[in-house]
């Protein structure tokens, strides 16, 4: 029997490449987007421009019909999650919520961190509004048995999505010959995971009664240092990197946007291991290195000048930490 799935969202830069492995895959797949994201809707699945946040918008865009599963790819706060409860608990068989491994604990105090990790993140507020997200999800699994599926992904990305901060920003310093900051000594382990990747770990879990109830992180294998992600990104840029570091609580200090990302998630070392994940998809494994992944992320920029956006705020704030830090 083939396997109808919702996706709330599904055009992001962590769905689109489920949509489309999904689809691959013979699911019948419907989307509700808001639209706008520019990604192609994979040919064969149904879309409709639906508001999922308003309850009855979404009530009614689901009536009459049913779901093995649904993903919600668009929930970020508390009233989110319950709203899905409200709409689709007693009428699907999954209901799959996107959360992040931001939510472990921060910092974490082993590694790797495994999904029993505790999670707590006083850091951060979207990370304790994702923890917020699944306290209300599992008490439903544990309350009434509400079909929930949690996965926690990392640092996902596709070719639009730069790792750095301020995204082009500092691939354009850098081929303008200009230092980049790179927080902290450049060295603590960060893992990343191309979109495709996290896809085969993801779709494989949609419809299987042994991933409800379950936390699932889902990483790739890459791992690597900041000033490697640095380097390789000049490297696909067709220049070298000149690095400057500058601790984290300083970079804070002057911008607690930026500083909010890195105390509550990039500053730390974060290696994950995948073995829950692999016992229940036991081909799951990482396709696509970094190197070639920023290889795409330049490549795509190049392809339209109007996608090299450059942040002239934070352009300012590199110039004035590289004139702090800088030890040329």
């Amino acid at each position: 029997m083939t396997l109808r799935v919702l996706f709330l969202g599904g055009t992001g830069v962590i769905s689109s490449a489920s949509s489309a492995l999904a689809v691959e895959r013979g699911i019948d797949l419907t989307l509700f987007t808001r639209g706008g994201s520019g990604r192609p809707v994979p040919d064969g699945a149904r879309v409709r421009h639906v508001d999922v946040r308003d309850p009855a918008a979404l009530r009614e865009a689901v009536a009459g019909q049913e779901y093995d599963a649904v993903v919600d790819w668009l929930a970020f706060t508390p009233d989110h999650v319950q709203a899905d409860l409200e709409v689709f608990e007693g009428s699907v068989g999954q209901l799959v919520f996107i959360s992040s491994a931001s939510a472990y604990q921060t910092p974490p105090a082993r590694l790797p961190v495994t999904e029993s990790t505790p999670l707590r993140n006083p850091w951060w507020q979207y990370s304790r509004d994702k923890i917020a997200c699944e306290d209300v999800l599992m008490a439903a699994y544990r309350d009434r048995g509400a079909p929930v599926t949690i996965i926690r992904p990392s640092h996902t990305y596709d070719p639009s999505l730069i790792p750095l901060e301020g995204g082009w920003t500092a691939v354009e310093r850098m081929r303008q010959g200009r230092p980049v900051v790179v927080h902290g000594d450049g060295t603590s382990l960060w893992t990343l995971t191309h979109h495709r990747d996290f896809a085969r770990g993801l779709v494989p879990l949609l419809g299987d009664p042994r991933a409800v109830g379950e936390a699932f992180g889902i990483t790739g294998d890459d791992v690597l240092t900041w000033d490697q992600i640095t380097h390789a990104l000049a490297a696909a840029a067709g220049v070298r990197a000149r690095i400057v570091h500058v601790p984290s609580d300083v970079i804070n200090a002057e911008d607690p946007r930026w500083g909010a990302g890195l105390l509550g998630d990039k500053a730390h070392s974060m290696v994950f291991d995948t073995t829950k994940l692999r016992r229940v998809v036991p081909d799951f494994t990482t396709t696509v290195r970094f190197e070639a992944g920023a290889r795409e992320i330049v490549a795509w920029h190049d392809a339209d000048p109007a996608r090299k956006r450059v942040d002239p705020e934070l352009d300012a704030l590199m110039d004035r930490l590289v004139a702090r830090f800088s030890v040329d």
